[in-house]
């Protein structure tokens, strides 16, 4: 059998059937953990538990047994959800979303802590019996509540959980959680009818799904949530002040927002908070045809880790992790040094790439079947045009002599990055056979190409 041209071989998915969200994202002694939702019997959503994959750099993963499962009669019965892992007191802890039959979009907030600590593996999760949290406050309407997080701030432990009020309006609520067995509320950190947020995030959403906090090295602090309606859309971030308050515990305080990522196939990102940087994983779904996905058994994809910070001007700083580099092989398969009006020569696009582009003008890029991007640095533009998709997504950053774009594909994940302001993430399939070619149209774009070798994930 031909190997599957679409499938990623460099990013985190386990080995057949489903991955969504990533969970906790956590750095236990030499290695980082990373956990996703999975469904191992079908590349479908159903039967969730939580897969586990670990790497020493980022760049090389390989799979574990699975970390959570249902429990039968207990309260994920129904499904290991969305959560983050932490470390408590020397004991890493995965809080979660459990869910049961009758849940109707409302969760509890579960336990399970590492078997054996001093096993770099973490191969063995014990769940606890009871949930820590059996739903969401009385009098607050909440008809949609999952997906805590756990952060510290100030030397104290504290968690956000996602939530829909029957008003339709969405929030993000605060709890109290320094000892992690024993919850207390203490009120809404930020709902939707904060004007920054209605400004820069829009209304249509109905909840926010998986917040996480990070905090930058400058101390500003970067709130993100997925914005549900119904059904899965976009993500978006504000940054802003975090600050103690003597009603609600903690007060965010918002400056400005937007998207998160500006492409139509990444959603629910987690971060891990690490001491000089905050890193970011979303889940990419599948976009082509009804069957697709049955036909080739495996659904879905984690994104390449990301770095997060913020620019002066509040606005999001995103760059693919240095670590990535290392994914390169050893000299590049194009190398156009800025000359010349036709920089396309008809080169064959391997399935696994790592592509740089620094334009001075107008420049024109075909990424061979199905995708163009168009790089305006005059009119501070990035567009991206898909074959199949009626419109294109066009990204703005400031105007300036050069605009930089890198791009990194894995089989159909492709993520397009515009300097260090913006990321576009879309899912391209090649048809059966494909030869796809790269051509660059411009005047002196500088464009360098790594074909990406080495470790995959076993």
């Amino acid at each position: 059998m031909s190997p599957d041209s679409n499938a990623p071989r460099f990013r985190v998915r386990p080995p057949a059937n489903w991955i969504n969200d990533p969970n906790g994202p956590f750095r236990w002694g030499d290695r980082y953990h990373l956990f996703y939702q999975h469904n191992p019997n079908a590349p479908v959503h159903a039967d969730i538990h939580w897969g586990h994959a670990s790497s020493p750099d980022l760049a090389r993963w390989r799979h574990h047994p699975i970390a959570l499962t249902p429990t039968p009669g207990g309260p994920d019965e129904a499904g290991c959800w969305s959560g983050c892992v932490v470390d408590d007191g020397g004991v890493p802890t995965a809080v979660y979303t459990g869910i049961d039959h009758h849940h109707s979009g409302l969760g509890t907030v579960c336990l399970a802590r590492a078997a054996d600590p001093a096993d770099p593996a973490l191969n063995e999760w014990k769940p606890l019996p009871a949930p820590v949290v059996p739903g969401p406050p009385d009098g607050l309407d909440v008809v949609m509540f999952r997906d805590p997080f756990v952060f510290r701030h100030a030397g104290r432990r504290w968690a956000l959980v996602g939530a829909g009020h029957a008003d339709g309006r969405p929030s993000v609520l605060l709890y109290d959680c320094a000892d992690l067995t024993d919850w207390r509320f203490a009120g809404v950190l930020l709902d939707g009818d904060d004007p920054v947020a209605m400004d820069t995030l829009g209304d249509k959403a109905v909840g926010w799904e998986c917040p996480q906090l990070l905090e930058t090295p400058q101390g500003e602090w970067v709130l993100v949530v997925s914005l549900w309606d119904g059904d899965p859309r976009t993500t978006g971030y504000l940054t802003g002040g975090l600050e103690r308050s003597p009603e609600h515990g903690l007060r965010f305080t918002p400056r400005t927002g937007g998207p998160l990522d500006h492409g139509r196939d990444f959603y629910a990102p987690a971060v891990l908070q690490e001491p000089e940087r905050a890193l970011m994983w979303g889940w990419s779904w599948e976009s082509r045809g009804p069957g697709g996905a049955e036909r080739a058994g495996w659904a879905g994809v984690l994104t390449a880790p990301r770095v997060v910070d913020v620019h002066a001007d509040g606005t999001l700083r995103v760059l693919p992790a240095p670590e990535l580099n290392t994914l390169r092989a050893a000299e590049p398969f194009l190398t156009v040094p800025g000359t010349g009006t036709d920089t396309g020569a008809g080169t064959r696009l391997p399935d696994a790439y790592d592509l740089a582009v620094t334009a001075r003008t107008v420049t024109t890029v075909g990424l061979g079947e199905g995708l163009t991007l168009r790089i305006d640095p005059t009119a501070g533009t990035l567009t991206v045009r898909r074959t199949g998709r009626p419109a294109p997504v066009e990204v703005r950053v400031p105007r300036g002599a050069e605009l930089s774009v890198r791009v990194l594909v894995d089989g159909s994940l492709y993520e397009v990055f515009a300097d260090d302001r913006a990321v576009v993430t879309e899912r391209v399939y090649r048809a059966p056979g494909g030869a796809p070619e790269l051509t660059v149209t411009g005047t002196g774009a500088t464009v360098t190409a790594w074909e990406l070798v080495g470790p995959t994930l076993n």
